[in-house]
């Protein structure tokens, strides 16, 4: 009789748990997580988790659930994609960054969708090199037929004042996908700046009465122009560009300039970028000086790329002109560039001038809800040596 009033009372207390769980979400899915059969599957339920901690407002708990599967050393490619995604969604950039990093490395560098988020990520940081490198080499992964990175790549193009590669980019993304909106709307709204067209060949006509003749519309004064076989070999400098294809990228970059009369900006511009992947840096460096002083206002990007040369050679004070350029033509909207000059002026010992950039920095980080973890440190470290 008491073993049978024990087993009703067990059996009693396993329906109530059961019930309760059933009436408890989290509880659930803890139970499920507890018996998954697989690391994916673990995966799938912990993720779920975190939305569902997420949604009634445990966030706290949510990151603690999502760092165990950053931690857990498992295999599964499109589980640590999502993980970034969740991160990202909660403004854990760097978490958010490492996690992709994960799955693109389980993936051998064969993931184009984590590398076009992780591209995005870093864009919004101000990475734009390293935002770059994420976008082409997730558009080489597919062949250039992936509408969001050539979009995502164009947005870069645009931020760094490049708007006719950006305009080439949205146009790219329309003919994989006409639909793209995004794409639509951002290529309406570039209008006619920076734009490169094909000047046109005047064919010489009869004379006709003064009445008849009507007056030539003026080009937009950033509208630039060039004949046809210039035009031809600077698209194919930046097909080759994007391929890898450097040496060949090179040749014909070479040619358009000289086709111009040895300056072109968006030529010289962008041939300084694959002569220094080529570690060609006094070639890249004539280049980039020359874009910087007649044309700087209208590509400012020049000064940050000019300054990493002069920085590589040791010209720290050139160095430290050039990044000051940059960040009086891009900061606020990218803060990044003040951590170039930061480094810079502590290389040279100027450590009131690193303290002033720091703290410049820090008030825009403030402004955007953000602390970087290492501020505190570095704030005691440079005022330790103004001391």
């Amino acid at each position: 009789m008491k073993i049978t009033i024990r087993v009703i009372i067990l059996a009693f207390i396993c329906v109530f748990t059961a019930a309760a769980q059933t009436d408890d979400p989290v509880a659930s899915l803890r139970s499920e997580i507890t018996a998954a059969a697989t690391d994916a599957e673990r995966i799938r339920l912990q993720l779920k988790l975190a939305d569902q901690l997420v949604n009634t407002g445990n966030r706290e708990d949510a990151l603690k659930e999502l760092d165990s599967i950053a931690r857990s050393g498992a295999f599964d490619p499109a589980g640590f994609y999502n993980l970034g995604n969740a991160f990202a969604r909660l403004g854990e950039t760097e978490a958010a960054l490492g996690a992709y990093r994960e799955a693109i490395s389980q993936r051998r560098g064969k993931y184009s969708r984590a590398l076009n988020n992780m591209g995005v990520i870093l864009l919004r940081q101000g990475r734009w090199d390293e935002a770059y490198e994420s976008f082409i080499s997730a558009l080489k992964i597919e062949s250039f037929r992936y509408a969001e990175a050539s979009y995502n790549l164009g947005r870069l193009y645009a931020v760094r004042g490049q708007k006719d590669l950006a305009a080439r980019e949205w146009r790219r993304a329309l003919q994989i996908d006409p639909a793209h909106d995004a794409a639509k709307q951002a290529l309406a709204n570039v209008g006619h700046e920076e734009k490169i067209t094909v000047a046109e060949v005047v064919k010489p006509e009869k004379p006709k009465p003064v009445a008849q003749t009507k007056p030539a519309l003026a080009a937009g004064p950033k509208t630039l122009t060039l004949d046809r076989a210039s035009f031809d070999f600077l698209q194919r400098a930046r097909n080759a560009t994007e391929r890898g294809k450097m040496t060949e990228a090179v040749d014909n970059f070479h040619r358009v300039i000289a086709r111009q009369g040895g300056y072109f900006a968006p030529a010289n511009l962008e041939l300084s970028y694959v002569l220094l992947s080529l570690k060609r840096y006094d070639e890249a460096l004539g280049n980039l000086i020359a874009v910087s002083r007649r044309d700087g206002a209208r590509y400012p990007i020049s000064y940050y790329h000019l300054a990493r040369v002069y920085e590589f050679k040791g010209d720290l004070k050139n160095a430290e002109t050039a990044f000051a350029q940059a960040i009086g033509a891009y900061v606020p909207t990218n803060s990044q560039f003040l951590l170039d000059l930061i480094r810079v002026r502590e290389k040279q010992g100027d450590y009131k001038g690193a303290l002033d950039a720091l703290e410049r920095y820090l008030a825009l980080m403030q402004e955007q809800g953000q602390k970087p973890a290492w501020s505190d440190q570095r704030l005691a470290e440079l005022r330790a040596k103004l001391k």
